[in-house]
Formats: structure tokens, sequence, C-alpha cells
């Protein structure tokens, strides 16, 4: 029995492939985790995107009507691609001084979500909006789901925020 196992101890044919098996499904995982981190990444700085310019087609005019507002919906979805743009969230609204940190709501639209209410006030950061003035509040918010799903997690609620002073006017108007 001892010869048995000295010899079991010495013998090195295959030791590879056990390496090699033990090994494998721990690569597989990473090298999957990297590919699924990358497109969550890339997802991430679609929706950046999607906010930033949703602010910035509507702080370039001095007044947005119902056309201009739905042509600015479906340019912001076209961003999202190759991701589904079906579920998307955009709240748009023009923001006007009530304090150094508080915006008064002028107007708001909303692409699948509940537009801000005319009056209320909303908590922006100290400096983004100047006495007299105004700025435009755009919210992304997407779900994003993997598709590796199933296995990994469920859906990631990725949301953004931008803010862009109006350019032409101290505020931008809207008309219905």
């Amino acid at each position: 029995m001892l010869t048995l196992l000295r010899r079991f101890r010495r013998a090195k044919d295959g030791l590879a492939a056990i390496e090699f098996a033990m090994l494998a499904p721990v690569m597989v995982a990473l090298f999957l985790g990297s590919i699924e981190l990358c497109d969550a990444l890339n997802c991430q700085q679609k929706v950046t995107g999607m906010a930033s310019t949703a602010a910035d087609l509507i702080a370039q005019e001095t007044t947005i009507s119902n056309t201009d507002m739905s042509n600015v919906f479906s340019a912001v979805n076209s961003i999202v691609y190759p991701y589904p743009a079906g579920s998307i969230q955009i709240v748009i609204s023009s923001l006007t001084y009530k304090t150094a940190t508080t915006g008064t709501v002028a107007w708001s639209s909303a692409q699948n979500a509940t537009a801000r209410t005319v009056t209320s006030v909303v908590t922006v950061p100290t400096g983004v909006i100047s006495s007299g003035g105004s700025v435009i509040l755009a919210e992304v918010t997407y779900p994003y789901t993997s598709p590796v799903s199933d296995y990994i997690t469920g859906t990631i609620n990725m949301s953004q925020m931008f803010y862009a002073r109006p350019r032409r006017s101290a505020t931008v108007a809207r008309t219905n």
C-alpha cells in the first residue's frame, strides 16, 4: 500500500490537465465578468451623455414648443443605441432662482416618467443658479439589464442629473 502511495506522489502525467480543469472555471468567470463590467460602464457613459445632451439642447433655445420637446426626446433616445430605448425615463425642467441652493420649477416635461410639479422647489448645488437667472435640469434614468442577468444580477437603474444654463436668454420659455 505504501509503495502505491509513493508511486502516485511521483507521477507527473496529466498534472497540467488537472490544474487546467481546476483553474478554467475561475478564468472563464473573470473573463465574462470583465466583459460585463465594460458593458455596464459603457451604458453608464451613454446615460451621462443623454442627460448632458438633453439639457444642452434645451439650453440653446429661447422658447421650447411641444414639437421641439418631442424632437429632443427622440434625439436623446437615439444616444442609447445599441441598448433598448423603450424604458428610458427623462425629465427636463426649467428652474428659476429662489435662493442660492434652491430653484422653483417654471415648467417640466417628461417621457416615461412624471414631470416635476410647476412651482415646486428643487435643491441645486451651490453656484449652479444665479440670482435672477434660471437653469435647465435634465434627469435621465435607464434600467440596465445585463445580457447575463439571469446568472449575475437583475436590473440596475442608472441615473444621471445634468444642469445647463440658458445661453441666449435669462430663461427658456415653454409654449404648448
